[in-house]
């Protein structure tokens, strides 16, 4: 989840209330203005960060304030060019000083507040409380999944791992064990010379004063020597890979690349299709995507022919059904993966053809799927797969449909298709 930190001083007269109000309102921008960011760009430029310019208006903070009114008298000190009772001349023309902005020709104007969102930023606020439905952990993940976590500190470790503190608390240790001993005896031997030499003088040369002077020496040398650290003392924080339980899951891309596609109608596919499979690169890090292109016959397909290859035919939507369900079979058994699908197309289709999906979903597909959402891209009108899908949408919770006109209709389509279902 993106957070917005609001670093302006919190003094008198703020209203915290009001203040949380604002950052609603400016993070509703934010989404906004990504959301027109992502309508704007081409397929190849979707993942890069954003220049993002937030209108005058958005980013005040509504005040309470008395009006003015009664009858007012300000003088104040040091002026010398007006005094009580001067009148000021309206400004020619009705202007006046409105700040260093620019007017616009529409009367309204917009604040040089403009800041950039880096790529990372650009795309949390892009899919922030999105998700892939109805997820569950059917079973762990082929390879093992580890994360590292803190154990603890040990002796040995790599230098960039020494953890400060805790090595010097060890050195304190060591060496308060190692010269406590020294330090009580140079304390009573230090008294015992002090007191002989009160008696005898300070110059006193007797035999008892140099042993005691000897051995003063001696255990200042000897509490010198211990080193302030020592090897011994390093303690570096240790870290060690704890498995962590993962979910398998798949996501089919069916697109359709038929005649009735034409250029306009691909490039909106794609556009969608480039933005799940960054919705999933993003928030998933463990997620097959299988991409089946169709016109007449379907065609499992690489990510680089899926986007950029110009093969086209006739029409038979079924294909791709079929082979989906083909490959379920084969590599993606339901009992062991969460499968997804994401179907684009502008419904042109046989009428044969159409019941034969249906049929074919009904049957084979919708029990063993999570979700299937299908977009119907710029109809010229409903045709019949677009009926027959909403006889699917009416029988499956697990099953929904939108229409994309246009590049701006993506990225709502989108968010209404996986939006995330609070619990």
């Amino acid at each position: 989840m993106t957070h917005v930190v609001d670093r302006r001083l919190d003094g008198r007269n703020k209203s915290a209330a009001n203040r949380q109000r604002f950052l609603r309102r400016f993070k509703k921008q934010l989404k906004q203005a990504v959301a027109d960011a992502s309508a704007k760009r081409s397929i190849t430029d979707m993942d890069r960060g954003e220049q993002i310019t937030i209108p005058a208006d958005d980013i005040s903070e509504p005040i309470f304030s008395h009006g003015r009114g009664g009858s007012r008298e300000n003088i104040h000190p040091g002026n010398k060019e007006f005094i009580q009772g001067d009148r000021v001349a309206r400004p020619q023309g009705g202007g006046g000083s409105g700040g260093d902005g620019e007017a616009s020709d529409s009367g309204e104007g917009e604040d040089e507040f403009v800041f950039e969102l880096s790529r990372d930023e650009f795309l949390d606020l892009l899919f922030e409380d999105l998700e892939l439905p109805n997820l569950v952990k059917r079973q762990l993940a082929r390879d093992p999944e580890f994360k590292r976590v803190r154990a603890g500190y040990t002796s040995d470790g790599m230098p960039c791992n020494i953890n400060v503190v805790r090595s010097l608390q060890q050195s304190l240790a060591r060496r308060i064990a190692l010269t406590a001993g020294p330090t009580a005896r140079l304390r009573q031997a230090e008294r015992e010379l002090e007191a002989k030499l009160v008696i005898a003088g300070e110059d006193s040369e007797d035999e008892d004063t140099a042993t005691l002077r000897a051995e003063v020496d001696t255990l200042k040398r000897r509490i010198r020597a211990v080193p302030f650290i020592d090897t011994y003392d390093l303690r570096y924080n240790h870290r060690i890979q704890q498995p962590q339980p993962s979910t398998q899951a798949v996501m089919f891309c069916l697109m359709d690349v038929s005649g009735s596609m034409d250029q306009e109608r691909k490039d909106l596919a794609k556009r969608f299709f480039t933005l799940l499979y960054l919705f999933l690169q993003r928030n998933y890090e463990r997620i097959d995507v299988v991409f089946v292109r169709h016109h007449t016959v379907a065609y499992e397909v690489d990510e680089e022919e899926f986007f950029y290859a110009r093969e086209t035919g006739g029409t038979v939507v079924s294909s791709a059904l079929h082979l989906m369900h083909d490959i379920v079979r084969e590599r993606y058994p339901s009992s062991q993966w969460n499968i997804y699908a994401a179907q684009a197309s502008d419904g042109d289709n046989w009428r044969d053809d159409c019941r034969g999906c249906r049929n074919l979903l009904v049957s084979d597909l919708m029990p063993l799927v999570q979700y299937f959402s299908y977009v119907e891209i710029k109809p010229l009108r409903h045709q019949l797969l677009w009926h027959e899908y909403q006889k699917i949408a009416d029988a499956f919770p697990n099953f929904a449909m939108q229409q994309i006109d246009g590049a701006g209709d993506i990225y709502p389509v989108f968010r209404e298709l996986f939006k995330r279902v609070e619990s």
